[in-house]
């Protein structure tokens, strides 16, 4: 990637520099963009990704059946091929932008925060993890495999590494040469993430499927319904009888949400790159503000143990559900296992809308302005609540449908009855919380007695003794400095200057509070489906009611995006939080 527009940018700076001089007393304005139909750049990249996008979703989707004659090595050399021209891509980028000093002029400082690159990261190291167990999973009988079900992990693994450097350097970047490339570039990064998301969410429901037939039917019913219907992996027809291959069979299934998260996650930070591509930064308009993330300060710790109570106690219901449903036959230890599900659900989700309410009507109280300044990342972060939201709610009103039409009516129909209408009031009370939070302008500090309270502070390290012996209680030794204009120091004002700690208002407190507590209850509430409590499977209700074909694809489709919700939400709520 070379410097092709230098020349231009030097005459565009000289030409103004000399309209700057014509009229000294107007402010300087943002840089006008020589780029001429920043709008056709954005559609031929947007054609781009639709059509790969597509493309992959066509070849995934077909791969999952058995009648179609498209196979998931023929789904793995697509994605395959895409990740290795990421990564050249990915290289020539950022070889480009090194050598070229005038290819990022500005940073958008909103963009790829240290959460969501520290989430990325630690997405990313499961990822890989998840890679290593793949390898050795498919090692275990490379002879009757095809050649790219090892290479696929491999270069999954390249991909992950690479992109994740790219993102933690370059997620602020506004690049201004070969813009047209470089969209193109973004795009292409985007869909192999989409791409690789939409692979391992089928590939989870098909694993998911399986394991739920094999439960209850013998190993030839299970071979002949496969045969008929929804395809098996390619290893199924291996043998994998050894206690390390089993290991590395269930553990790389266990870490699919992860690399799922990873995939999202990563997809919502180019997207943020793409939109600042050509972009100039109006620094006069776009504040930075340095935040620090205190975590034990300023806190009643309310919210924190709270939130951890809920957080352990969903992982105990977690477990005692993945025993009492997925590894045993007994309706009545089923029948307990929904009836706890759906106790804990109903908790804490009524708790979630109660303090959300409560949050906004303190925004209500809250006397910060309102953040109006252009902000492609909490542009893109209000879109992806709103959208991943949706899958929820469909869930959520397909079974509100199946279960006043069903009959008859039991004890555990009423608990998934508000089971999904506290679900959909806790998103859309969730979602008002959090986007008015992050609208909100960062708190301001104090700066009435910023000069008095400098003087003061200097003295830190004096002895406060010493000073009160050496000015006198009447004060006629500050009068000098009281005459020529500044204002007195006494004695007894130091030392309350000294100790008093800053005071945060109630509001803020309390903000913080509802955050910390949302957060940690989103967390536990994407743990649950992530790793296997999914009562959408195991209520016959909606089964009986939609068959046993139309409810899983419906649960396949909206349930990855309900997942992605309270990712995005826990991340969206540390922000939250670290604005209040």
């Amino acid at each position: 990637m070379g410097c092709g527009h230098k020349d231009d940018k030097a005459s565009l700076a000289s030409s103004q520099i000399a309209s700057f001089s014509h009229q000294p007393h107007q402010p300087p304005s943002t840089p006008a963009s020589k780029e001429v139909w920043k709008k056709g750049g954005r559609m031929f990249s947007i054609l781009l990704a639709v059509h790969l996008a597509l493309l992959a979703c066509t070849l995934v989707s077909s791969g999952a059946f058995e009648k179609i004659a498209v196979h998931d090595y023929d789904v793995f050399f697509l994605l395959t091929v895409m990740m290795l021209i990421v990564i050249i891509w990915i290289i020539f980028y950022l070889v480009g932008t090194s050598r070229c000093p005038d290819a990022i002029l500005c940073k958008d400082s909103h963009a790829g925060p240290i959460w969501l690159r520290g989430g990325l990261i630690l997405f990313a190291i499961f990822s890989l993890v998840m890679d290593v167990f793949k390898i050795g999973y498919y090692s275990s009988f490379y002879s009757c495999l095809s050649a790219i079900k090892i290479i696929y992990p491999i270069v999954q693994a390249i991909f992950v590494v690479v992109q994740t450097y790219f993102l933690w350097i370059s997620a602020k970047d506004c690049v201004h040469v070969h813009l047209n490339v470089t969209r193109c570039g973004l795009m292409l990064t985007l869909t192999t993430n989409l791409a690789v998301w939409m692979s391992a969410v089928t590939d989870e429901s098909v694993h998911k499927a399986h394991s739920k037939l094999k439960k209850n039917m013998t190993e030839e019913i299970f071979r002949w319904i496969l045969k008929a219907g929804m395809r098996s992996s390619s290893a199924e027809e291996c043998n994998c009888n050894s206690q390390i291959c089993q290991i590395f069979k269930n553990g790389y299934f266990w870490l699919y949400p992860f690399n799922i998260e990873y995939s999202l996650f990563a997809s919502a930070m180019v997207y943020v790159m793409w939109k600042n591509v050509g972009r100039f930064i109006d620094h006069h308009s776009h504040h930075t503000h340095r935040l620090k993330f205190r975590l034990f300060r300023r806190t009643f710790f309310v919210g924190i143990v709270l939130g951890l109570i809920i957080l352990v106690s969903g992982l105990g219901v977690l477990i005692l559900y993945e025993v009492q449903v997925n590894s045993s036959t007994e309706s009545s230890k089923k029948s307990q296992a929904l009836t706890m599900y759906y106790i804990f659900n109903i908790v804490c989700l009524g708790l979630m809308s109660l303090v959300c309410i409560g949050g906004s009507v303190i925004y209500r109280f809250d006397k910060r302005d309102m953040d109006r300044h252009k902000n492609p990342t909490r542009t893109l972060d209000v879109a992806l609540l709103m959208g991943a939201a949706l899958g929820q709610y469909a869930i959520s009103y397909y079974s509100i449908v199946a279960i006043v039409a069903s009959t008859p009516r039991d004890a555990i129909s009423a608990l998934n009855l508000t089971y999904a209408l506290l679900m959909i009031a806790q998103h859309t009370f969730q979602n008002i919380f959090i986007i008015e939070g992050l609208h909100r302008q960062p708190p301001k500090e104090d700066h009435k007695h910023d000069s008095h309270q400098k003087d003061l502070y200097g003295l830190t390290f004096v002895n406060i003794n010493a000073v009160s012996l050496r000015v006198p209680d009447s004060g006629s030794a500050l009068a000098p400095s009281a005459a020529s204009g500044t204002e007195a120091i006494h004695p007894s004002d130091l030392v309350r200057s000294l100790t008093a700690p800053k005071k945060m208002n109630w509001r803020r407190k309390f903000l913080r509070e509802i955050s910390m507590f949302l957060l940690l209850s989103n967390i536990i509430l994407w743990i649950m489906p992530a790793f296997g409590a999914r009562p959408q499977f195991d209520n016959d209700t909606e089964l009986n009611f939609y068959g046993d074909s139309m409810w899983p694809a419906i649960v396949d489709i909206c349930l990855p995006f309900g997942i992605f919700y309270r990712m995005h939400a826990v991340a969206s709520l540390l922000e939250v939080y670290i604005m209040s």
